[in-house]
C-alpha cells in the first residue's frame, strides 16, 4: 500500500479524502488524515480500512516529522503559512508535496532543493488560485499554437451563495474564510493593464470600479479588481499582452453597499476598539459617527452615508441587526474588521441544507491571421450540500487529482510550481469534467477597449 499523507482536516478535505477512499483499493491507497482536532480527522476517515485518523499538532517537529517520513506523497491542507514547515521536512525526507494555496517566497526559495531530488511540489492547485490557471493556460496556449497572438486576457471567481439558497438583499453568504471577505483588496491598491496603459484603484475607490459579467442561466454578476493582476503576466507568458485583469464576482449591488462600510472605516484592522467586549452591535456603529445631542444613531448613520430610508442600501443595513442594543461583540481587544465579521458572521453563515455556488469567467481576446477575436470562457460549480460544497469540490477535487497523478508517475516535473503546463492541466481539467465542473465556450466579437478614453 501507498501511503498519501493529509495534514489538516478542514472543511475542503472530506472531498479529497473522499475522492482517494474510492480510489484506494484500485490505487492501492492507505491515507493518513492528521490534525489538531482527532475528532475531525476520525469523522473524515469514515471508518474506512485504508484510512487512519491521527492527532497531530504542526508544532510538533518530532511527530510531524515521523509522518512525513512514512509516506509516499504528502498533502497540506493546513493554513497557507504553515505549509512552509510541513515543505522542510518533504526536502529533508524527499517527499512530494501538494498545496492549493499561492507559491510563498519562502516555498520558491526550496525549488532548486526540490529539482535537485526530483520533488514535485504542486502548489495553487484548488480553485483560485488552481482551476483558473489550467483553464486559462489550456485556452492561452491553445491560441498560441494556432498562431494567434493574445491582445486581452481577464480573468474572474466569485464563491458565492447558490440561487435556491439565496434569500437575502446581498445576494451573498460566506462561502470560504469570513476574514478574507472582510479584509479584501487592502494592503495596497489593485493593479492591471488595459490597452497597454497601467490602471490603478485605491482601496477607498475599489468597491465603486465594476464591471458587469452575464453568465448564462444564472443572471448577472459584477466584478471588482483583485489587488495585483500584473504578478501573472510573466507566469502566464503575456509579458506583450495589452489587457490584463484578475478581479472578484459578486452579485449586482454587492459592492455598492460593501462600500458603506469601507467609508465609515469598519473594515479596518490596524487598530483595536478599546472595551470592544461590552460593546453593543450598536455602540459599535456609533463608535465611527459624529456625537448629537439629538439625533438617533440611525439618523447620523443615514446623514453620513447620504443614504435614504426608502434606499435598498439603507434597508441592507438594517437585514444585518447592525442598530441592536442587545446584541454584544463579547470580542476582546478585537479590531473593527474582526468586530464586523462577527456581526455579519450572524446573518450571512450557511445554514444546514443550503448550497453554496463557484462562479468563473475568462476572456480572452486575440490576433489571428489578421483579425481579432474573442472567447468567453464560463464555469459554475453548484454544492451538494453541508460536506460537498462548491468550494470544498473546487479546491479539493484538484488537490486530490494532482497527488494521485504525482503519485503514479503521470507529473514528473520536478521544483516548486503551479498548474500551467499541459502536463499538468489536461489530465486534470478532462477528470473535473466527471464530477460537473467543465468550462463552457463561446465565440464572440472581439470587445477590446475604445483608445481614446484610455
Amino acid at each position: 500500500m501507498r501511503q498519501i499523507l493529509i495534514i489538516g482536516a478542514g472543511k475542503s478535505t472530506g472531498v479529497l479524502v473522499d475522492y482517494l477512499l474510492k480510489k484506494s483499493e484500485q490505487e492501492k491507497l492507505q491515507l493518513l488524515i492528521a490534525d489538531k482536532n482527532l475528532e475531525q480527522a476520525k469523522f473524515l476517515s469514515q471508518n474506512h480500512k485504508c484510512a487512519q485518523a491521527v492527532e497531530l499538532d504542526i508544532f510538533n517537529a518530532d511527530q510531524r516529522q515521523l509522518y512525513i517520513q512514512k509516506a509516499d506523497i504528502v498533502i497540506s491542507m493546513l493554513p497557507a503559512r504553515f505549509h512552509i514547515e510541513v515543505a522542510r521536512d518533504c526536502i529533508a525526507f524527499e517527499k512530494s508535496m501538494v498545496t492549493a494555496s499561492y507559491v510563498s517566497p519562502e516555498m520558491e526559495d526550496l525549488n532548486d532543493q526540490a529539482i535537485e531530488k526530483n520533488l514535485v511540489f504542486m502548489n495553487e492547485i484548488g480553485v483560485d488560485p488552481g482551476i483558473d490557471h489550467m483553464s486559462a493556460m489550456q485556452v492561452i496556449d491553445r491560441i498560441r499554437n494556432q498562431g494567434g497572438k493574445m491582445l486581452l486576457f481577464e480573468s474572474f471567481t466569485g464563491g458565492l451563495v447558490a440561487p435556491e439558497s439565496d434569500d437575502n438583499l446581498w445576494n451573498y453568504k460566506f462561502t470560504w474564510n469570513p476574514r478574507n471577505v472582510v479584509t479584501a483588496g487592502q494592503g495596497g491598491a489593485a493593479k492591471f493593464i488595459q490597452e497597454g496603459k497601467y490602471k490603478y484603484i485605491p482601496y477607498h475607490k475599489l468597491f465603486r470600479r465594476t464591471e458587469f459579467l452575464d453568465v448564462e442561466g444564472y443572471g448577472r454578476f459584477e466584478a471588482l479588481a483583485n489587488r495585483n493582476s500584473l504578478k501573472y503576466r510573466s507566469v502566464y507568458g503575456l509579458d506583450d499582452i495589452l489587457t490584463l485583469y484578475r478581479g472578484t464576482m459578486r452579485r449586482v449591488g454587492f459592492s455598492k453597499a460593501w462600500n458603506m462600510f469601507v467609508q465609515l472605516g469598519m473594515t479596518d484592522d490596524t487598530y483595536i476598539i478599546e472595551d470592544s467586549e461590552n460593546m453593543s452591535y450598536r455602540d459599535f456603529v456609533n463608535s465611527f459617527l459624529p456625537y448629537s445631542p439629538t439625533d438617533s444613531v440611525e439618523l447620523k448613520m443615514r446623514h453620513v452615508l447620504k443614504v435614504d430610508q426608502d434606499d435598498i442600501m439603507w434597508d441592507k443595513l438594517l437585514e444585518l441587526d447592525l442598530f441592536s442594543t442587545t446584541k454584544k461583540v463579547k470580542l476582546k481587544e478585537a479590531t473593527p474588521a474582526q468586530i464586523l465579521q462577527k456581526i455579519l458572521e450572524d446573518s450571512w453563515t450557511l445554514k444546514a441544507g443550503e448550497k453554496d455556488m463557484i462562479v468563473m469567467y475568462h476572456k480572452f481576446g486575440y490576433e489571428l491571421n489578421g483579425e481579432k477575436k474573442q472567447i468567453d470562457s464560463t464555469m459554475v460549480c453548484l454544492g451538494d450540500g453541508h460536506l460537498q460544497t462548491a468550494m470544498a469540490k473546487t479546491v479539493g477535487l484538484p488537490v486530490a487529482i494532482a497527488a494521485l497523478k504525482i503519485l503514479n508517475g503521470v507529473i514528473t516535473k520536478p521544483g516548486v510550481q503551479i498548474p500551467i503546463t499541459a502536463e499538468i492541466y489536461e489530465p486534470i481539467l478532462e477528470e473535473l469534467k466527471d464530477y460537473g465542473i467543465r468550462f463552457r465556450e463561446s465565440e464572440i466579437n472581439y470587445l477590446g477597449y475604445n483608445p481614446l478614453s484610455l
